[in-house]
């Protein structure tokens, strides 16, 4: 009888594992799933329900894009920043990491500063993306684009066009800053060619021309 009892409780330990490790899959199929299709997460699939799950074959999506809406057919696994230089020929966005550690990519996705390196170009439908190409309209330049001119913000140039979405993004936030607060604020970007000197002075005075605030202080 005792033989028995431990069978039958090893049987149903054996179940209670298959179902959890089940249900597990489920919900991480479902998650990916949800992310792949551009939506928020959801929750797991019912027992015996399959979950959507797009990909690995290319699949149509939209991405609005400094005010445009751009119609793309892209693999779930293309990053934004492939999808920006190599299916919309907006080379701006530079690729220089590709690990989202030197900013090169920056981009700002509804109003806030992300890397385009470590962003799946799928999960960005339905945001405002805007790029460098995005700052100058009608052939104008943004006053940080102008800043960076007049300060000498670049050397080799291959770093700017990321430090100056990063900075229009910052001075979005921050009107009145001080160095301190630009060096903070810019921490996620860098240049190889040493230049923060330059881009700093750049961008207090671009918070001047953006917001009429004063500066405070020179690098």
């Amino acid at each position: 009888m005792t033989r028995k009892k431990d069978k039958l409780r090893k049987s149903a330990k054996a179940n209670e594992a298959l179902t959890r490790r089940d249900f597990l899959k489920g919900a991480g199929v479902a998650v990916s799933g949800g992310l792949l299709a551009g939506k928020e997460p959801t929750a797991a699939a019912s027992p015996g329900e399959k979950p959507k799950v797009l990909g690995p074959e290319a699949v149509p999506i939209t991405l609005r894009i400094n005010g445009k809406a751009q119609k793309l057919t892209l693999e779930p696994r293309v990053t934004l920043l492939d999808a920006l230089r190599d299916h919309l020929d907006m080379t701006g966005t530079k690729k220089m990491c590709d690990r989202g550690t030197c900013g090169a990519c920056t981009v700002i996705l509804d109003g806030k500063a992300v890397y385009a390196c470590s962003l799946l170009a799928i999960v960005a439908q339905g945001k405002e993306i805007l790029t460098i190409e995005g700052l100058a309209a009608g052939g104008k330049l943004h006053p940080v684009m102008t800043a960076f001119v007049e300060h000498d913000a670049h050397q080799c140039g291959f770093c700017t066009p990321g430090f100056v979405v990063a900075a229009k993004a910052f001075l979005d936030k921050n009107p009145n800053p001080t160095v301190l607060d630009i060096e903070k604020g810019l921490g996620g970007n860098l240049c190889r060619c040493g230049v923060y000197v330059g881009v700093r002075q750049a961008a207090l005075e671009a918070a001047k021309a953006l917001k009429g605030g004063k500066a405070h202080g020179k690098v």
